[in-house]
Formats: structure tokens, sequence, C-alpha cells
């Protein structure tokens, strides 16, 4: 087995002296040449140690005064169910909910836009097919804490109720619910979880770090006959939240 790369080493050193309380929270780090004097490594490697830590929320960069550890806080919890899907009202809500706090969000919906070839792929439609696409910012307590981009194959609801997913009387009841009132009936959802760095602009909305780690859901609702209703990218900050998945079980 390869050894462990010496940027993991020292964060999981770090990470032992924080937890010892040798530092407490608000403690200022010894500069990178210090460390690296100490534990006889370059300053390269105590920089990616503390980019990681600064990731998980273990530690916080301040610009022009150093490394500091980082205040312990409470990560909110996001439960991906059917049985919340099915039932009704907003999840992110009834997850805000159980915590103690106020779960809103803001959307901007552009209808008729041609969909690329990524998205296409997803959906089983022709790559500029027109597609409803939302874009999502989710708050609790009116601070961003998750992202999300929808898309729905323009084909699928236009002339219906349903085709703007925040407006009209069937407005913010999900994708299941909103499919069922055009007989479309949603069975499963399948989504892929990996973990990324945030982009620029996913920085400045969710306000984290350059340099954090999201969570980065693809998620694709499927109907019973087998066709992609809807898509979405979902971001979440990993030093924020963290996301739980509940899976059903059957005899």
């Amino acid at each position: 087995m390869p050894d462990q790369p010496p940027y993991l080493r020292i964060a999981d050193v770090l990470r032992a002296r924080i937890a010892s309380h040798e530092w407490s929270p608000g403690d200022r780090l010894p500069s990178r040449a210090e460390l690296g004097q100490e534990y006889g490594v370059g300053e390269n490697v105590i920089r990616r140690a503390q980019e990681l830590l600064i990731s998980l929320g273990t530690l916080e960069g301040r610009a022009g005064s150093g490394t500091y550890v980082a205040e312990p806080r409470e990560r909110l919890r996001m439960v991906r169910s059917i049985y919340r899907e099915q039932a009704g009202g907003s999840p992110f809500a009834a997850d805000m909910a159980a915590l103690g706090r106020r779960g809103t969000w803001e959307s901007r919906t552009d209808a008729k836009v041609p969909a690329p070839s990524d998205i296409a792929a997803r959906l089983g439609i022709a790559e500029g097919d027109l597609c409803v696409r939302t874009a999502y910012e989710f708050l609790a307590d009116g601070k961003p804490v998750q992202l999300s981009t929808s898309w729905e194959p323009y084909a699928l609801t236009a002339g219906t109720l349903v085709v703007l997913p925040e407006a009209g009387p069937h407005a913010g009841i999900g994708v299941v619910r909103r499919m069922a009132e055009i007989g479309v009936t949603v069975t499963r959802a399948v989504e892929r979880p990996e973990p990324r760095q945030p982009s620029p602009e996913e920085v400045t909305l969710l306000g984290v770090q350059k340099g954090s780690l999201v969570t980065h859901i693809q998620r694709t609702y499927y109907s019973d006959d087998g066709r992609s209703v809807e898509t979405a990218d979902i971001v979440v900050p990993a030093a924020v939240c963290e996301i739980v998945y509940e899976v059903p079980v059957t005899a």
C-alpha cells in the first residue's frame, strides 16, 4: 500500500492538536515556515494541509493575517428521501423546520432555453431541444445554504398550468406533485453526489471561501414509463451542511 501523502499526514496532526485543545477556536496557527520546520516538510505541504482543513471548516484563512482555528458551528442536516417528496410541501423547508430554522428560497425561471449536450443526455432529448430552466437559491434564516439549477423538457409541460415551476396555481409544490397534475407519475429519482471545489460564482452566492469543498448532487427524476422529466444540479457547502440519505427497505 502506498504511504499516506505528506499533506494528509500533516492535516491529521494539525487536527489532533486542535482536538486536544492545544489550539482553541480563534487561535492563530504558527506560520507555514514554522510548521514546515517543525515537521520537516516544505511550506507547500503545510499549505495543502491547511487548505484541506479550511475546506472542512476546521480552520479559516484570514487575508493578510494568517490561518486560525475556526469557531465550531452546527452543520445543517439535509435529508434526501422519497418519503419527503411524497408527503408534499418543500423537503428543504421541512429540513429547516426540524432544525428550528426558517427555510425559504428565491428562484429565476427562463423558458425555452436550448438544452446543452450534457443536460440533453440526462433528459434523453436532442441537444438544442427547448427546456425550462430554473435557478434556485435556498436560504436558512435568510442565509444561502444550497443552490440548484433545474431543467425540464419544454415539450413535456408546454401549454399546461405547470410549465413554470414557481408560477401559476401549482407553484412551489415540487416536481413530483407538479407532474402528477398533468398525468405524469414520477416513480424514482437517481442522485449522484460528488465532492468538488466551488466555481467563482458559487463562492459568491454561497458566501464560502475559495478552495472550500461543496457537495455536488446530480439528480434526475423518472416517470413510470422511464422518461426523464427533470434533472438538476444541486450544490451544498460541505462545511455548512451534511447530506443524509433515507432509503426505503421492503421485506
